[in-house]
């Protein structure tokens, strides 16, 4: 079976894929101190509180996190006895093309996001992923990655509102009944509720303007379901994009 790893900025997410369908997702977050062993622990004991008895011999890795990619394939080596494919590297090849300015490195995940939405749904997309940062990711009608957007994520724009104003308090966001608030956490939720779907809206209508062509929105990420109450612009929403990319990707090496 194959393990996937998804290793983010804040969390890290492993899935059993079975050759048809995931097994299950578990989650943690992210901390380049954790050895191998303490992976290792955390993922058995997980494993067998939901009885699950998965025999991995693949192993694929993608992660915004360098530090942690050591101790990833040490839990491969030891743990698995085999060598994982980690996204990114020279050894790991894309069933698409990457087309930006040279010399330019793209985050794995990005990667990942359009080799899944190009499997899925084919070319002349947009993917809008909701984590640390929102990040947008155009793909070609062959379905090339050519560039994207990077904003500031949802959670980390509002922790910098807490930390740089001392009168405003740290909320969570949700969409508030009303756009004019009247209260200050009131007012906040509406700022950013709102202000990001202005920014999903704005961007996503000036890259198709700059495209000059139809694009599907595809829409990924933990927060993706909550701004779909504030907009149109999604097309699709899709809570395991980047696991469907890593099982695309190992069988595209595989087949190699």
């Amino acid at each position: 079976m194959l393990l996937a790893i998804d290793c983010g900025n804040t969390n890290t997410v492993f899935s059993i894929w079975d050759g048809t369908r995931f097994l299950c997702t578990l989650r943690t977050s992210t901390e380049h101190q954790r050895t191998a062993d303490q992976y290792f622990v955390w993922f058995k004991t997980l494993l067998a509180h939901h009885g699950i008895d998965a025999k991995i011999n693949a192993v694929v890795i993608s992660s915004t996190v360098p530090r942690v990619v050591f101790n990833l394939r040490v839990l491969s080596d030891r743990y698995f006895n085999c060598r994982p494919l980690v996204v990114g590297k020279p050894d790991c090849r894309l069933p698409v093309d990457v087309r930006v300015d040279a010399g330019t490195q793209v985050g794995p995940d990005r990667l990942v996001n359009t080799v899944a939405g190009y499997d899925l749904y084919g070319g002349d997309l947009i993917i809008v992923d909701f984590g640390t940062a929102t990040t947008f990711d155009v793909v070609d009608h062959d379905g090339a990655y050519i560039g994207g957007v990077i904003a500031p994520g949802v959670n980390l724009s509002l922790q910098a509102l807490h930390e740089a104003a001392a009168a405003l308090p740290h909320i969570d966001v949700t969409k508030p009944d009303r756009v004019i608030g009247t209260n200050t956490v009131d007012c906040m939720q509406s700022g950013v509720f709102w202000g990001y779907v202005g920014l999903i809206d704005g961007i996503c209508e000036r890259i198709k303007a700059e495209r000059g062509r139809a694009m599907k929105v595809i829409a990924t990420g933990g927060l993706a379901p909550l701004f779909q109450q504030g907009t149109d612009m999604f097309d699709m929403f899709e809570d395991d994009l980047t696991m469907h990319g890593l099982t695309v990707i190992h069988e595209h090496n595989k087949e190699g």
